[in-house]
């Protein structure tokens, strides 16, 4: 099924979607305001928000990020190719609306293993005509099967931008290092890594309570530091890019985040807490709200 995201059998699908258990891309998914997940990854977002109540800054801050970092990385540092690995379920501002916005040529590859993903993998494959767009349904965990399938659209004698962002805390330590080892190994010079994760080093009491309610539903999640998160740039000889790994909202700001627009209050007063996050301005956020890190590199 890799590299072939449109030929799925609906059946097979269907039957390895698993609506008894909270998946991450679908949890990230209540938090964005979208409609591709089922009541236990509603559940999962409730216990994450009610922990931390000010968490939705975490997930909306860290794909603000990633709209910044792309947008840099396209029209600053001219790179035309990007892999974007556990990409989660289409939302507003993809990787591939924002690179062909400002070079029509781009060529992006998605890659996810939940194949609630894959069942909407169309949205994520609308590319303008002079640009090209993949869907890759593979696991994280297998780089060289994920290489082997990106080759078919990224040319890798080209720059190319991996993008992991909010996805390696869901990894094991010495498995995420030489998953990322082997993937940058495989770019060539001048070539990028986009990376953010969760850390319990800013407002740890809030990010530990966050820790629990996923562990509690069997996810694997890892907290890193910081110099934990400069291992995946140093350790490759990766080029940190100003201002180095910093957290997620300090990444660059320009102050272009989206601002929802605003429901009737009457209606507003009908949804519950994590139905409400959808609706609010992350424009009011401050130190204590993040716990993610975010930072760019190159390679020489």
């Amino acid at each position: 099924m890799p590299g072939d995201a449109l030929s799925h059998d609906p059946a097979e699908l269907r039957r390895r979607i698993d609506t008894t258990k909270a998946h991450p891309a679908r949890v990230y998914d209540v938090f964005l305001g979208g409609k591709d997940n089922y009541p236990v990854d509603r559940e999962a977002a409730a216990a994450a928000l009610a922990a931390n109540p000010r968490g939705y800054l975490d997930v909306r801050h860290n794909r603000d990020f990633l709209r910044r970092a792309v947008t840099t990385l396209a029209s600053q540092d001219g790179i035309r190719q990007f892999l974007d690995i556990g990409t989660g379920l289409p939302t507003a501002e993809n990787v591939h609306q924002i690179a062909q916005r400002i070079n029509a040529d781009s060529r992006v590859v998605y890659v996810d293993n939940d194949p609630v993903v894959l069942a909407h993998a169309r949205a994520l494959l609308t590319s303008g005509p002079e640009g090209r767009t993949d869907y890759i349904d593979a696991d994280l965990r297998n780089p060289a099967q994920i290489l082997e399938q990106a080759a078919k659209t990224l040319d890798f004698d080209q720059p190319v931008a991996l993008c992991m962002v909010a996805v390696l805390h869901f990894v094991e330590d010495a498995e995420a290092y030489d998953i990322v080892r082997e993937l940058v190994a495989a770019l060539p010079s001048g070539s990028r890594l986009v990376l953010s994760h969760l850390t319990e080093d800013l407002n740890p009491e809030n990010i530990r309570a966050v820790q629990r309610t996923y562990t509690e539903r069997g996810f694997t999640f890892v907290l890193r530091s910081r110099a934990e998160v400069e291992r995946f740039f140093t350790d490759n000889a990766l080029d940190l890019a100003d201002p180095g790994v910093v957290p997620a909202h300090h990444w660059r700001p320009d102050n272009a985040a989206p601002v929802p627009e605003q429901p009737e209050t009457p209606y507003l007063d009908t949804l519950d807490a994590i139905e409400k996050v959808r609706y609010y301005d992350i424009n009011d956020v401050t130190d204590a709200d993040i716990n993610v890190y975010a930072a760019t590199g190159g390679k020489a």
